[in-house]
């Protein structure tokens, strides 16, 4: 009977597809920190104890948790495929000791402040951010955004594409991140301004520098900061000054917002473009019941309470 050559971890391929952000981060991880030590040993030779002695290597030299789990992220991949196709019995990768990962704090804007933060934002910047703030679009999923995606007569956008700064039009993260997302009124008037000041078009990024070339996210951020900074600077002494907040942020702020507004957790899963509502769930909490229509009413409402009303 024939048998089959052993592979070495440095012949071994990944054949499902990945992101190409996901693609240079294993490659990063594969030749900095695992090839240098166990390229040269068969799949079947290496053992957890040599997978841990990476691990706490990475830890001795001051490299965080997360760091470490990133690391190690694309040889698990690689033993997941070994052991589908037969190639071992086991993975070495299993019940390393692996230290916690601290999550960092959320920085999620109120209401008033999400508002604000529009409002001290040049002209030309406040759609973009309003679509972050109050449809929790991804960055990349804001580069890549065309006109064709939005139906303002049923007031919804699709997110069918992402942007990546070094491959371009790329797939969504994952198959959940190709969705639909309601445009409450708040959002409408922002994105019917930048319609009207683009001359209103029918193509084209909705965001882009030019029609076909994405914004460039750090003179956005740059501009974001001198407007912060621009808006502190009239404040009073005591007044509440704005924090600093990134696209990403304004991600955490929608989620944040729905929640608040009474929708539902399944309905805000698909509206993020989560993979699974448990992502959701552990993240963001439970929510009550919503479908599209009535998500954007409700964000509409709880806003108007909160802004308008001058609840705080």
């Amino acid at each position: 009977m024939a048998t089959r050559r052993p592979r070495r971890l440095d012949q071994d391929a990944e054949r499902d597809r990945y992101k190409p952000p996901a693609i240079r981060s294993y490659d990063s991880a594969l030749r900095l920190r695992i090839l240098p030590e166990l390229g040269h040993v068969r799949l079947g030779d290496i053992t957890r104890r040599d997978v841990q002695a990476i691990a706490d290597k990475m830890l001795a030299s001051g490299c965080d948790a997360s760091t470490i789990r990133n690391a190690l992220m694309p040889l698990r991949v690689i033993y997941r495929r070994a052991l589908e196709d037969g190639d071992v019995a086991i993975s070495p990768c299993s019940n390393l000791r692996l230290p916690a990962v601290r999550g960092k704090r959320d920085r999620i804007a109120s209401p008033a402040e999400a508002a604000e933060i529009l409002a001290a934002l040049p002209e030309q910047d406040r759609p973009l951010w309003a679509t972050a703030f109050y449809a929790g679009l991804r960055r990349g999923e804001l580069m890549a955004l065309r006109w064709e995606d939005f139906d303002l007569v049923a007031n919804v956008l699709r997110v069918e594409r992402s942007w990546d700064e070094r491959d371009g039009l790329i797939e969504p993260k994952s198959s959940a991140g190709r969705r639909t997302v309601p445009i409450p009124a708040v959002l409408r008037e922002y994105l019917l301004a930048q319609k009207m000041r683009a001359g209103r078009p029918d193509t084209g990024l909705v965001f882009g520098a030019t029609p076909e070339r994405p914004f460039t996210p750090s003179a956005v951020w740059r501009r974001a900061r001198d407007a912060r900074k621009a808006a502190n600077a009239k404040k009073e002494l005591g007044e509440q000054k704005l924090d600093p907040i990134g696209l990403h942020d304004a991600r955490h702020t929608y989620a944040s917002l729905m929640i608040a507004a009474g929708v539902n957790a399944k309905a805000l899963s698909t509206y993020m473009g989560h993979a699974s509502v448990m992502i959701t769930l552990d993240r963001y909490g439970h929510l009550m019941p919503g479908n599209e229509e009535e998500a954007a009413s409700l964000l509409d409402a709880y806003l108007e309470r909160r802004v308008t009303g001058g609840i705080f």
